[in-house]
């Protein structure tokens, strides 16, 4: 009896796994066979055998139960013996083929072995066909992203120092940044269109750009605050007259351009300096009044020491007569004093330097300045000077 239910219970099985099979529901055994079935000719195929075995995976009409997961098998066996033979013809083309298909079949467990091969194959062709991979494998990936604008940032620094770049490899790595259009890539996609490479990819990283979302006017921030100063400049130059920006946003470009220039020296940083303070006397962005005070000295102390011309010196007053500031007409009235002091002992002054700092006063039209404008009036200034104080004098709100 025992024998029957036994011969039974085995036959009923049976029975029920072909109806199965015949009623068209492959079990989880079926599409592990399949995976199984190329796995085995994977491994006993040649290394150019191995490319073939893939691309007659990728014709089966099953494929998508399985072709992901062989992919990711050829991956690894080329991370194991790429090291030894990464300069062999046929395991360059066995990586392109799987970092191809890997891509194409959306498998996002290839993400970190395709990188990690992108370390161990040097050529182009390979490195092309693992980028393009993880361009469409990557998105939402914040590490590899993160290895992507590494990688850009390393190519940047090496074209910099004049060091070979493989432009095929790196407009692949910005197409891929593009791809993600994550806003973390912003600061290394600028450095490469500042870059100085060639046109084809200042294009691409145009495009790259364009596709970023999020805010750009705080990529363009980012980048004033913390790029070398050749590309604050050049994020300086593409944005604060660019009417696409609200003018309180472009403000804001000028007044943090102005901000970090303050903090060096070198002519790079000077003419920033002044391209933004011309900026924000023009926009008459009255925020900036205590990095307009700031600028004032600096460039007076420039000017005295002989490296900043007379007209960056009339530049910082008229931005200082623009900010409504008490700190502005503070600073001028003591420059007016201190001028008034040197013509009555000396009778020396500069006729235009003068002249700029009355009408400034003027137009702040704060009362602190009615002692040293009405002084003037005491001292052998021309007639034009003497004209300027008095109507800066009733300018003056009391």
């Amino acid at each position: 009896m025992k024998i029957f239910r036994g011969g039974f219970s085995s036959i009923f099985c049976a029975f029920l796994l072909a109806a199965l099979l015949g009623a068209g529901f492959p079990t989880a055994g079926a599409q592990e066979s399949i995976l199984a079935s190329y796995h085995r000719s994977f491994i006993r195929a040649s290394l150019a055998g191995k490319t073939a075995v893939l691309l007659d995976a990728a014709t089966d009409e099953r494929a998508g139960e399985f072709i992901g997961e062989l992919y990711e098998i050829a991956l690894q066996y080329a991370l194991v013996k790429g090291r030894l033979f990464n300069d062999e013809p046929e395991m360059i083309s066995l990586v392109a083929a799987a970092a191809r298909g890997a891509g194409t079949a959306g498998n996002t467990a290839s993400l970190e072995t395709l990188w990690e091969l992108f370390g161990v194959f040097e050529d182009a062709h390979t490195r092309v066909a693992i980028l393009g991979a993880l361009g469409t494998l990557g998105t939402g990936d914040p590490q590899t992203v993160a290895n992507l604008n590494r990688l850009l940032q390393d190519k940047n620094r090496a074209f910099r120092a004049d060091q070979y770049v493989n432009h095929i490899v790196l407009r692949s790595c910005i197409a891929a940044l593009g791809a993600f259009g994550d806003e973390s890539s912003f600061p290394f996609l600028f450095s490469a269109m500042t870059a100085g490479y060639p046109q084809i990819i200042v294009q691409e990283t145009l495009r790259a750009l364009e596709n970023l979302r999020g805010n750009h006017t705080q990529y363009i921030l980012q980048v004033i605050r913390n790029n070398p100063f050749p590309e604050k400049a050049a994020a300086f130059r593409i944005s604060a007259y660019n009417e696409r920006f609200p003018l309180s946003e472009r403000a804001e470009i000028a007044r943090t351009a102005l901000e970090v220039s303050l903090a060096a020296s070198d002519p790079v940083a000077n003419a920033l300096r002044y391209d933004a303070i011309t900026l924000l006397t023009r926009l008459r962005w009255t925020p900036a009044a205590p990095l307009a005070v700031r600028n004032f000295y600096r460039v007076q102390t420039d000017h005295l020491g002989g490296s900043a011309p007379r007209e960056r010196l009339l530049e910082a007053i008229a931005s200082l007569a623009v900010m409504e500031s008490t700190e502005a007409a503070q600073t001028l009235t003591l420059q007016l004093g201190l001028i008034n002091s040197r013509t009555e002992r000396t009778g020396e002054f500069d006729e235009d330097l003068v002249l700029a700092i009355v009408s400034a006063l003027g137009e702040l039209g704060d009362k602190v300045a009615f002692d040293h404008l009405l002084y003037i009036s005491f001292l052998n200034y021309p007639d034009r000077i003497q004209a300027s104080a008095r109507e800066a004098l009733n300018r003056l709100r009391w």
